[in-house]
């Protein structure tokens, strides 16, 4: 087996040396001189191209196609001009269209990219892997984005004060943008060179065109860029920005008969501020001082029944501004879905949801946080002329309390202690942007942990270096990261974490781990490396692997499903260059999987085959197989010994139609199933969007899963005759729907609207306990009750194995339904540049049904029945200083 892998491997690193031998595409660089105004006055934004100053440049032009026939005449002629002054850069583009009443003019937020666009992308570092990009409808919307690691992320949370307006004529249709220096970066010497690319999108055929000329296979983006000239004296511009805001806050639900905390409605009103300085042209400096985000979305719905936790997306500005910064993946995403969230650094922590509990009993009443407060945050950020990539965070988050109620006497329990967290981040090109090295250090420092805290880590430290180079015009690429982690704590919070669910030391039959009581510290590391080759040429490949030691811990502040894994992958891809009659552009990909343990342990097998196509007609469609012949779990049983789980397959499939239509469509489908049948997955998304109007968009995405799983953990139980690994047959059904109604009044005023009803029930039966882990079928596994020895009375089963009349042990009824309906009315005016109005209106129902009941009847009852919801009304006013 060992010689055919070795066979295989071989293969495809002589493919691969052989592809680099193939004939580079060498595309020359095309160029723009721009010049100052000098004495000449700037053009008026107005979308009209009369002024006198445009004349003081030629044109650049010549555009090419890049979507879908790369390197053909566009369909239609775009160009474009460029001037600056001390202050300021204007940019004009006459974008022609021999049918000007066709131009698509429809309207969204900031960042909807609708309709017809223009795209200006400036690397003004000249680093040639990050630029600024400013785009702009054809209705005169804007959107903006940070590009970073040579495109791979764009980061649309980036948001700088600029001005763009755009008109319709006989000929097309024109835009106009100024764009201050303050929001650029830039190093200082009399003669500058930037990166500079153009974009167009035209509408109706789906077609983009560039004006530097970029091959598909090409890997990279700002690299590809061509060159803008003529920059001289210009001198950096410092930003300093303060924004203060007020928020005025009233929350009503229902009232709690008794309950001296829930009298039925509370109120508040809280000042904040947000400031960004320039400590340099290339630095900045962003503070917040008890900021609120009550105009965020919520969080979707979700529940987990394997006890990991759930992964949620970061939604709070000042989080998600410039977070690629911070960004330290420990996998790529071809070390398969397991580890695609884990990140040394998870913004979600600072400001969580209180980890403690006040300990009460029978007749008091607690009122407990539901969030903790930030007191303060700041993030210094920015890239020097040298390319060195600096990110430094710090926040502190208040100690929270929970008040406990008995009979009118008060007290006050600590559930969140004082915390301060720390975030750096550094990295530094070389090699004219074709290699990087960086680092990253975390820490986590809580102030005075009470008895109740004592499960919590005093602190916590990770650190890490990464690293990528790419060589033959970055066609070939080797990168990779080692990150190790520290926690300190009491030999219980020590304990507990080599207890839970990411760790499992207690695991009986891991003779290569043990529980230590006595450790009050715990050290890991985790890291992967990787082999690819991305560019020229239709095929792509990466192969490489991953690990995380038992000991490895990061979710003090950042995210980590699990520990003790050791995992080698495998991708291959093939790709089109050029539309046919049938599609656009066809993807094929070939995956592999293997999974270890620290033990040794060989835990999981699994193949895949993928394949997107885009059709002709603009629809896109998907496919992907799985199978995997092996597959053993360390974590099924919370502690029990390691658990055989059955040969599986799995399918996933895509359809969505063309998006630029009025009415649109997506269905998305996935199901695995047991090769024994001793469990399967279905789940079916079906989406629809209707636009009847350029500024109304009205969506809607049902889904509905179905899980049915004959080995579904319950729980561990200690009997006299040993522990029973107690299982059940779950049968699980979830219904939601997604509900979005947009409305855009002009592109500074906007009422969005979102709502997601929720149901999750699951009923059990067919009780069992582990008995054989790891026999090869399903029913030696296991050792199943029947129904003479259950007892169910109470909403409690009692187990009577040998059947003498005697209980052995009992276990609460595992079946259950949550409800939820959370909903958030947004009305955003941008009455000035940078400064915004928000009212909103939010609305959560969360409560238990009962799982006896019809899915449909149950969600209907609990959400338009007597339950009053909660209703958080809110009105946030900011106002942007630019000093």
């Amino acid at each position: 087996m060992k010689s055919k892998q070795l066979a295989f491997y071989v293969f495809f690193l002589l493919f691969g040396a052989v592809s680099a031998q193939d004939s580079l595409t060498v595309v020359p660089k095309k160029s723009y001189t721009t010049k100052s105004l000098e004495q000449a006055s700037p053009p008026v934004i107005d979308g009209s191209l009369n002024d006198d100053s445009w004349n003081l440049v030629g044109w650049g032009g010549d555009f090419i196609e890049f979507q879908p026939d790369e390197n053909t005449a566009p369909s239609v002629e775009t160009k474009f001009k460029i001037l600056y002054d001390s202050e300021n850069l204007y940019v004009a583009f006459r974008c022609y269209d021999p049918e000007p009443d066709k131009i698509e003019r429809r309207l969204s937020r900031r960042d909807g990219f609708s309709g017809d666009w223009v795209e200006i992308n400036i690397d003004s570092y000249f680093d040639k892997r990050t630029s600024f990009s400013f785009t702009v409808t054809a209705a005169g919307v804007k959107a903006d984005e940070f590009v970073s690691n040579n495109g791979n992320n764009w980061d649309d949370s980036w948001n700088p004060i600029w001005y763009t307006k755009t008109r319709i004529d006989a000929e097309g249709w024109t835009a106009e943008m100024r764009i201050p220096l303050s929001q650029l970066k830039f190093s200082k010497s009399n003669n500058q060179v930037w990166g500079l690319q153009a974009t167009r999108r035209f509408f109706r055929e789906e077609e983009r065109s560039l004006w530097q000329r970029k091959p598909i296979d090409t890997p990279g983006w700002v690299s590809e860029f061509g060159e803008l000239h003529g920059l001289v004296d210009l001198e950096p511009q410092k930003q300093l920005e303060i924004q203060p805001y007020t928020v005025a806050k009233l929350e009503t639900y229902e009232a709690e008969e008794g309950n001296p905390f829930k009298d039925g409605n509370e109120s508040a009103l809280t000042v904040g501020l947000d400031a960004k300085i320039g400590i340099t042209n290339d630095l900045t400096l962003d503070l917040t001082i008890n900021p609120d985000f009550g105009q965020v979305e919520a969080d979707p719905s979700a529940i987990a029944l394997d006890g990991f936790q759930i992964f949620f997306r970061e939604q709070r500005p000042f989080f998600i501004e410039n977070k690629n910064i911070f960004n330290f993946n420990l996998s790529q995403s071809q070390a398969g879905n397991t580890f695609s969230s884990d990140n040394v650094f998870y913004s979600r922590r600072i400001g969580r949801n209180p980890q403690g509990f006040p300990d009460t009993v029978d007749g008091e009443f607690v009122d407990q946080p539901e969030n903790t407060a930030i007191l303060g945050a700041a993030k210094f950020s920015g890239k020097t002329k040298d390319g060195l990539s600096i990110g430094v965070l710090e926040s502190v988050t208040a100690r929270k309390y929970a008040t406990v109620d008995n009979n009118s006497q008060r007290r006050r329990e600590v559930v969140e202690p004082l915390t301060n967290y720390f975030v750096g981040r550094i990295q530094k090109d070389y090699n004219k942007g074709d290699t990087y090295i960086g680092s990253m250090f975390t820490a986590t420092n809580r102030d005075a942990l009470t008895e109740e805290l004592d499960f919590l880590h005093r602190s916590a430290y990770t650190g890490g270096f990464d690293f990528k180079h790419q060589w033959n015009n970055r066609d070939w690429y080797v990168a990779g990261n080692i990150v190790w982690s520290h926690v300190k704590g009491s030999e219980a919070a020590i304990q507990n974490t080599q207890e839970s669910i990411a760790h499992l030391f207690q695991r009986v039959d891991a003779d290569y781990l043990e529980v230590d009581p006595s450790k009050k510290s715990l050290t890991g590391t985790g890291g992967n490396i990787q082999l690819g080759k991305v560019g020229d040429g239709y095929w792509k490949f990466e192969t490489g692997g991953t690990w995380r030691s038992p000991e490895l811990e990061l979710n003090d502040i950042g995210f980590q499903r699990q520990a003790d894994d050791l995992r080698h992958y495998t991708w291959i891809g093939y790709q089109t260059l050029k539309p046919d009659n049938t599609f656009r552009r066809v993807g094929i990909n070939y995956n592999h999987w293997s999974y270890w343990d620290f033990g040794g342990n060989h835990n999981g097998l699994q193949f895949n085959t993928n394949s997107w196509q885009n059709w002709k007609n603009n629809w896109f469609t998907n496919i992907g197989l799985n199978y995997m012949p092996i597959r053993y779990s360390n974590f099924a049983l919370r502690g029990g010994p390691r658990l055989r789980l059955s040969p599986s397959i799995s399918f996933w499939n895509g359809i969505n139609t063309d998006n630029r239509k009025k009415v649109r469509f997506n269905i998305f489908q996935n199901g695995s199933k047991a090769l024994d049948n001793s469990y399967n997955r279905y789940n079916l998304r079906f989406g629809v969007s209707y636009q009847p109007i350029n500024a109304l968009r009205v969506s809607a995405f049902p889904s509905y899963s179905i899980n049915n799983d004959k080995l579904q953990y319950i729980d561990n139980i200690d009997t006299t005759d040993g522990i029973r690994y107690l299982n059940g047959e779950i049968e699980q059904r979830t219904l939601s729907m997604s509900l979005r109604f947009n409305y855009t009044i002009n592109p500074n005023l906007t009422i969005q609207y979102w709502g997601q009803p929720f149901i999750s029930r699951g009923r059990y039966s067919n009780f069992k306990h582990v008995t054989n882990p790891q026999a090869k079928t399903f029913e030696d596994r296991i050792t199943l009750y029947d129904n003479s020895q259950l007892t169910f009375q109470n909403d409690t089963y009692e187990v009577d194995e040998d059947g003498d009349g005697i209980v052995d042990f009992n276990f609460e009824d595992p079946d259950f339904s949550f409800v939820q309906f959370r909903s958030n009315l947004v009305l955003r005016w941008e009455y000035i540049p940078g400064s915004e109005l928000f009212l909103v209106w939010s609305q959560d129902i969360s409560q238990s049904a009962d799982p006896t009941d019809p899915l449909f009847s149950s969600l209907g009852d609990n959400i338009f029945g007597s339950i009053k919801p909660q209703n958080i009304f809110l009105l946030k006013f900011t106002y942007r200083f630019i000093l």
